[in-house]
């Protein structure tokens, strides 16, 4: 994959990519006939490629953190999966266990196992989801901040942030 691709030159017949220590040339089909075709063109070109690509000529360049309801929900999973995380959390002396009256730790510890897999599960596919659909549709780049924010917040958060 290209992540450093400029245009070199460009003539009437030719326009010149260089990426990297490589150079690659794109004929012009039909060649043009003045300069003043050239944005036009390569214009036109750019929407070929998306198009060709599956992607959106819109970029996401930002990300929108939780707020509101979806923020309320990002906490309540973020709980859930810290208290789930394991079954010591919900034994006698565990950090749950402490503040949590004895019943309800006790029907915790039985369902953790039928809570926590599950929603790791979904949740993961949902930043797969995330991932490989809305992020790349939208050129977001992996190895970029904003790709990592989304994709961690869809993981804790789940379809909410789909929302966003």
């Amino acid at each position: 994959m290209a992540y450093s691709g400029a245009i070199s030159d460009v003539s009437l017949d030719t326009l010149v990519f260089s990426c990297g220590h490589k150079t690659y040339k794109t004929p012009f089909q039909p060649p043009l006939t003045s300069f003043r075709e050239v944005r036009e063109r390569v214009v036109q070109m750019d929407k070929e490629c998306l198009a060709g690509l599956s992607r959106s000529d819109i970029t996401v360049q930002e990300f929108i953190p939780a707020r509101g309801p979806y923020l309320v929900l990002f906490v309540i999973v973020t709980a859930t999966l810290a208290a789930f995380r394991t079954r010591a959390n919900l034994e006698s002396g565990g950090l749950i266990a402490t503040f949590a009256p004895e019943a309800f730790t006790r029907f915790c510890w039985t369902i953790q196992p039928f809570v926590l897999y599950p929603m790791l599960l979904i949740h993961g596919c949902e930043a797969y989801w995330m991932a490989t659909g809305r992020l790349r549709r939208h050129s977001v780049n992996m190895r970029s901040d904003i790709w990592w924010k989304w994709v961690g917040t869809t993981f804790v958060e789940g379809v909410g942030a789909f929302n966003r």
